[in-house]
């Protein structure tokens, strides 16, 4: 593994910060917008992706950070069903919700090929070095 001296450096916490960023913009718009509890609990979901990513890298173990990690792959199903969700009671377009759903299955992608290459690997983690 390359060298990361913290999580902001990790490309698959870029990537669900830009999520997140991407998932508040859109449900800022529309009838979603007015919806405060479903608009919420996506939000919340939103931001828990790039949130366990950083408190896994965070905790320094291995173990830790995998299981952080299957917890952040967790909340992208999650954003995915509540954007399904929102796009067929008529509150995002089918356009917006296949872009959050497009970038969420990419960073779980990148999530999962990361928890296969840290299981593989001699890395412990930041406490261990």
């Amino acid at each position: 593994m390359a060298r990361y001296s913290s999580f902001e450096e990790l490309p698959v916490w870029q990537n669900a910060k830009t999520l997140a960023i991407v998932t508040y913009k859109i449900s800022s718009n529309g009838r979603l917008s007015k919806d405060f509890s479903l608009k919420d609990q996506i939000r919340r979901c939103a931001v828990s992706i790039s949130s366990n990513i950083a408190e896994g890298f965070e905790r320094g173990t291995k173990q830790e950070f995998i299981q952080f990690l299957y917890i952040a792959r967790g909340s992208c199903g999650e954003l995915r069903s509540q954007i399904r969700i929102a796009e067929d009671i008529g509150y995002i377009s089918h356009k917006d919700s296949i872009y959050i759903r497009s970038l969420a299955q990419d960073v779980s992608r990148q999530i999962n090929g990361f928890v296969e290459y840290l299981k593989k690997s001699s890395f412990k983690g930041q406490k261990f070095k």
